[in-house]
């Protein structure tokens, strides 16, 4: 193990907030290490195809633009670490954060590690995924336009798949497997007034099928009440059952919603423990889009800068007082 290392700011997490963060605090002359992870580029190193970031309007692959930003973090004086955090100590600043190969102590911390979908677990989902298989209606929609497509799940999230792909797919199905729905009153009335959406429950997918040559082709559900089992043809299904924020590690710490997501203070980034920030889709269970995790790792960079500064004014005005 080597020597632990002294920094004014570290980053954790490597997506478009993450690197964001970083080419920010980069500007701003923080000399900032971006500890990216294995799993480097998030959720939306995932999506073969982003047509919804402001500046591609040809479209560009997720990974691409992930790789891009990182670029330019680099190219403005941001370090980026290949190596995943296994530990964290967060009672004050400085902040000890400990990688696989390497410790460090940092006197702010910007926290980026996204969330992950909530997976059904079947067979076929992993096997389909980015060939049939989305996570989100918003970023992957309109490659379904025209197309069949399938929304699985119950709650608010899943509704709003279905209104959103209801505009542009030419069929829209959803399976839920319980009998009501868990979506809002007012959710479950929008879906209602949709003309053109199949709403079969309580069924269960125990399969995602699909081809070679054309990706996914249908699902195999059994209606729960029947016992039976059916075949559901579709072109795209998308999974809306809840995402899992990463914030295992820092739960000791940090307050989470009852999702787990961070909590931070309203027009803020800041979390419960000073010098700690939050950014992206980590503290986002609403948006969860490339450009809103960009734009607040932007804002938590700003945040940090901004911490920073009143700390050492703070321990100066506090060191002149000691020696007077």
């Amino acid at each position: 193990m080597s020597a632990t290392e002294h920094v004014r700011l570290l980053v954790i997490g490597g997506g478009p907030a993450g690197f964001t963060a970083a080419m920010y605090a980069a500007r701003g002359g923080l000399e900032p290490v971006c500890v990216e992870g294995y799993d480097s580029g998030g959720q939306i190193s995932r999506s073969p195809r982003v047509e919804n970031f402001p500046g591609h309007p040809g479209a560009i692959g997720g990974a691409d633009l992930a790789a891009l930003i990182r670029e330019q973090a680099v190219q403005f004086g941001a370090r980026t670490v290949f190596d995943d955090v296994v530990e964290v100590e967060l009672t004050a600043s400085p902040f000890r954060i400990r990688t696989s190969g390497q410790d460090f102590l940092t006197d702010a911390l910007i926290i980026a590690t996204g969330s992950r979908p909530r997976r059904l677990g079947v067979p076929g989902e992993e096997e389909w995924d980015g060939r049939g298989v989305a996570y989100c209606a918003i970023c992957d929609g309109p490659m379904f336009a025209g197309k069949r497509v399938t929304v699985i799940g119950g709650g608010d999230a899943a509704v709003e798949e279905v209104l959103s792909m209801r505009k542009i797919a030419s069929e829209v199905t959803l399976v839920h497997r319980r009998t009501e729905l868990r979506a809002s009153k007012a959710s479950q009335a929008a879906l209602a007034q949709a003309s053109g959406v199949r709403v079969l429950t309580p069924y269960l997918v125990e399969e995602i099928l699909g081809e070679d040559a054309v990706g996914v082709t249908g699902l195999k559900v059994r209606d729960l009440d029947a016992g039976t089992t059916s075949y559901v043809e579709t072109d795209g299904v998308f999974v809306a059952v809840g995402q899992i924020p990463e914030t295992a590690m820092f739960s000791q710490w940090l307050k989470t919603d009852d999702h787990g997501f961070l909590l931070t203070q309203r027009g803020s980034t800041a979390t419960n423990v000073a010098g700690v920030f939050a950014a992206g889709d980590v503290a986002d269970p609403r948006y969860r889009q490339a450009v809103t995790a960009a734009g607040s790792g932007c804002a938590a960079a700003i945040d940090a800068e901004r911490w920073l500064l009143g700390a050492r004014s703070t321990a100066q005005i506090e060191m002149a007082l000691s020696t007077s």
